[in-house]
């Protein structure tokens, strides 16, 4: 895909790991944000990835051959301007590059997720159990016995010499 803009590789990346086209994917995002978090990030990044690298490296590509075109004798101020839109364009088409990065770092993390142990909801229910204080053993102190209070404050003075 080379010959693709990063706009439409991002869009055939998402569509390729959610299986759908772009379309339902974005329904999917824009009605049921928390049922794929993944998706709503990619989703997002594709959409800076529209906004920002693909119209900037469209805008500094027209730039750059319009001070280049053959036939055309630079003034002694264009020389700058060349250089300026060329680093300007290697910086927009990093940013784009970035983005695409990004959007595999999504997609490997939802593959990832999925193929890990367990069901994402067990985890999670674990997670929060663990979070919540549910599982209230302590090692050392019988089920029934109060943890004891942890000190806040600063500790008090020793019977030592001050300086």
């Amino acid at each position: 895909m080379p010959d693709a803009s990063a706009f439409e590789q991002a869009t055939t990346m998402i569509e390729k790991a959610w299986g759908r086209p772009i379309e339902a994917l974005e329904s999917i995002a824009v009605r049921r944000p928390t049922d794929a978090p993944l998706l709503l990030s990619a989703m997002h990044i594709r959409s800076a990835l529209l906004v920002t690298a693909d119209s900037s490296v469209a805008v500094h590509q027209e730039r750059l051959h319009a001070l280049t075109c053959p036939g055309h004798a630079p003034a002694f101020y264009d020389p700058q301007r060349i250089t300026s839109s060329a680093a300007d364009l290697r910086v927009a088409q990093a940013e784009s590059r970035t983005a695409l990065r990004a959007i595999s770092h999504v997609i490997q993390a939802r593959e990832a997720a999925a193929t890990a142990d367990g069901a994402p909801a067990v985890r999670l229910a674990q997670a929060t159990v663990a979070r919540s204080g549910g599982d209230q053993h302590v090692r050392g102190h019988l089920p029934d016995q109060v943890a004891p209070a942890a000190v806040a404050g600063p500790p008090a003075p020793g019977p030592g010499p001050r300086r």
